[in-house]
């Protein structure tokens, strides 16, 4: 058992965050015990796995979704959440190799243009 101050800083994330978690209905808030409010393990791996959720991209919203899903054992539903998620990652990489292939573009014709003005700063104008 832990205070709020111990269970964020064992779950490497500030109070605040915490606070907003519990805000959103993400993480419960325990009954005080006499005058401080005791969190366990279950508050800890249920950070664990907003945090991971985060990292693989879904939004709180989604991490809602994905426990509610846990909680009813509904397996597929979290499957199609997480394929979406898997098509959203890849649209975005999509972009992104796009941005840097622009940008790689620019960066070489910067390097060999002697005319003003500059391209890179030409192309945003």
């Amino acid at each position: 058992m832990f205070t709020i101050g111990k269970l964020a800083e064992k779950a490497g994330v500030g109070v605040e965050t915490l606070r907003f978690y519990q805000r959103k209905g993400l993480l419960q808030v325990p009954e005080p015990s006499g005058k401080v409010r005791q969190y366990d393990e279950a508050h800890l791996n249920r950070v664990s796995f907003i945090k991971g959720a985060q990292v693989a991209g879904f939004s709180l919203g989604e991490i809602a979704q994905l426990l509610a899903m846990d909680a009813s054992q509904d397996h597929a539903e979290a499957r199609q959440l997480a394929l979406k998620r898997i098509k959203a990652i890849d649209e975005r990489l999509t972009q992104l190799q796009a941005a840097r292939t622009i940008l790689e573009k620019l960066a070489h014709d910067c390097e060999h243009s002697r005319h003003k003005p500059c391209p890179i700063i030409a192309s945003f104008c």
